[in-house]
């Protein structure tokens, strides 16, 4: 049986198949459900024609290279073993692949954290004497959003002097001394620089690698001058000229962010626009205190205030607002105001118009319901500011109030903000 002969909820050990999440032609990798920790995990498996002698052994260097690796951006290793004849890697399984995750839009700042994220794990990698030699935007996983992890020193080499000749790795993110079997710190600091460069850009360099490459206009619009020396130093093809390991490229990224100098500098436009009248701020102020209270999501026709559709008039020009325009969050609309009711109301908690028809005996919980009628008959509940019981159609007796204010109008005693209004919203009379 070939590891690609797997089929989903298919049993390996303790270990049940979910899906394929990858096959290359040395191994395949499966997502799995782990039956008895109850953890979803990711299985690396060789093929068929790489489950034996030499090429065995590779994996196995591969597990005693991730073991020893101990870093918050390095793919942990949960467990290496055979099961049923197969020769099982398990980790744990992100959420999807960087490659996957740069065919959306990403933010400058989520670049440059990616980036930072990797430059820590190969300088980790690079101090502990272990070369990757395959960076590129597959064997980097994301964990949630913003955690990043490097994966696969499959064909990773140790950092010795007897280092053998090899041409291993992916032909877009290969070096040009790795290419021709000659793998160093500084090829690891290519391919980084290379992948960053994409980020950045959405292009990537190809041999001769001669600078300025493509995309090198929407490399300069986002990020500094600065900046761009650096990539230009790690995308060197002489590599004596580029930084001599991750560590030392790490180092100069810190460097870079600490001052502030990998996003380009935006000049300070000078202002043609009018700076927003006093009225406007009063409305974002009112809104930041008072606007989810109230639901203030509307503005008045007449003076575009923010307004709630329970709002008999406008506290801020008195204008009257007998109907209401616009949208609301409710399900359906009265037909006397137009203001929101719930599929369940028998009347509207607002106007005492007549009564409407009622889509459901069901009587539906709401977490707005702050309090009950009045009438022991009834004792439905009720959402601040109703005027009329939904349900018996009595007025309320509540004598509504803003938490944020202990003002009430001198008219019918319900909440108003003095600091902010002109008028009494809810009766309509002058403040």
């Amino acid at each position: 049986m070939t590891s690609a002969s797997f089929k989903k909820r298919q049993k390996l050990g303790k270990y049940r198949i979910e899906k394929r999440l990858a096959r290359g032609p040395y191994a395949t990798v499966y997502g799995a459900l782990d039956t008895i920790e109850g953890l979803r995990v990711a299985l690396k498996i060789p093929n068929a024609d790489q489950s034996h002698g030499e090429e065995l052994e590779d994996f196995k260097r591969e597990v005693r290279l991730a073991a020893r690796l101990y870093h918050p951006n390095i793919l942990p290793l949960k467990d290496a073993s055979f099961i049923d004849g197969h020769f099982v890697i398990v980790t744990p399984l992100g959420d999807e692949t960087l490659a996957q995750r740069m065919t959306r839009r990403m933010s400058l700042d989520q670049m440059i954290s990616f980036s930072e994220q990797l430059l820590d794990a190969l300088a980790y990698a690079h101090a502990e004497r272990v070369l990757h030699c395959d960076v590129k935007p597959e064997n980097l996983i994301l964990f949630g959003r913003d955690d990043l992890m490097l994966a696969d020193f499959g064909i990773a080499k140790t950092a010795l002097r007897t280092i053998k000749a090899s041409g291993s790795g992916t032909l877009g993110y290969l070096a040009p001394e790795q290419a021709m079997g000659r793998p160093s710190p500084r090829s690891d600091v290519f391919a980084a620089a290379l992948l960053m460069y994409r980020m950045f850009t959405g292009k990537l360099p190809e041999w001769p690698f001669a600078w300025p490459p493509v995309g090198i206009e929407k490399l300069r619009a986002r990020t500094s001058q600065d900046m761009e020396a650096f990539l230009r130093r790690a995308l060197d093809p002489v590599p004596a000229k580029r930084f001599k390991d991750a560590q030392q490229m790490c180092n100069v990224f810190e460097d870079l962010k600490r001052r502030g100098a990998i996003a380009k500098r935006k000049r300070k436009a000078r202002s043609v626009a009018r700076a927003a009248n006093w009225q406007e701020v009063r409305h974002r102020q009112f809104k930041k205190e008072f606007g989810r209270e109230l639901e203030t999501c509307h503005e008045c026709p007449s003076c575009s205030g923010p307004i709630s559709e329970r709002m008999l008039g406008c506290p801020w020009c008195g204008a009257e607002l007998k109907k209401h325009k616009g949208d609301t969050r409710l399900p359906a609309h009265c037909p006397t105001c137009s203001r929101g009711t719930k599929l369940d109301w028998s009347y509207c908690a607002t106007c005492y118009g007549p009564g409407f028809e009622v889509e459901t005996t069901r009587r539906y919980k709401d977490k707005r319901y702050s309090s009950s009628c009045h009438r022991k008959a009834c004792g439905g509940p009720l959402m601040p500011f109703m005027r009329y019981c939904p349900w018996c159609h009595t007025r309320v007796r509540e004598r509504w109030k803003l938490k944020n204010s202990k003002e009430r109008c001198g008219r019918c005693g319900w909440g108003v903000a003095l600091d902010y209004w002109s008028h009494c919203p809810w009766c309509t009379t002058s403040l």
